[in-house]
């Protein structure tokens, strides 16, 4: 075989497994950097793209229904997205459950003002490396992720709040 043929076969047999190499070393979602777009389906039907909401504050909470901190964060989430929808906040619920039922019912039970969109192949949440429920990122008007939480915590909520006002004056 010539040196250019050796060069070839190298690159087809070695191009793929570098390129995955690649992605797996750099994390999904790090602060600052600018937040992966997505396109979801939500419970009343619509896409929602989270493209569109620039030049808005962007809370995005990844929730199951059989995550317990989900279902205690859902109505402090609530009272987040009513007193900030105004001044230009948007919380997108990310629901990870594969019965879409499931995630409408608990939403409806729970009283949920905000838009859940429907995540059924995980792919979102993969993209965004969320590995624990519920996770949250903070996205500001330029697109940019500030903050990221795994987890919830009684409290997280006064912290969300200062995030969010934070954001909405810059």
């Amino acid at each position: 075989m010539t040196t250019t043929t050796l060069l070839r076969v190298a690159r087809w047999l070695l191009g793929p497994a570098l390129a995955a190499l690649a992605t797996a070393a750099v994390p999904a979602v790090v602060p600052n950097a600018i937040a992966p777009d997505f396109t979801l389906r939500t419970t009343d039907g619509p896409n929602l793209r989270l493209h569109e909401q620039r030049g808005r504050v962007v809370m995005v909470n990844f929730w199951a229904t059989w995550c317990g901190p989900c279902r205690q964060e859902m109505p402090h989430l609530s009272r987040l997205h009513d007193k900030y929808r105004a001044a230009g906040f948007v919380l997108l619920g990310v629901n990870v459950d594969d019965d879409v039922r499931k995630a409408t019912d608990l939403a409806a039970k729970l009283g949920v003002t905000f838009p859940v969109l429907l995540d059924t192949d995980k792919a979102v949440s993969k993209r965004y490396d969320m590995s624990a429920m519920p996770a949250t990122v903070l996205i500001d008007k330029d697109g940019r992720v500030r903050f990221l939480h795994r987890g919830y915590r009684d409290g997280y909520e006064k912290t969300y709040d200062e995030q969010i006002r934070g954001l909405l004056k810059e």
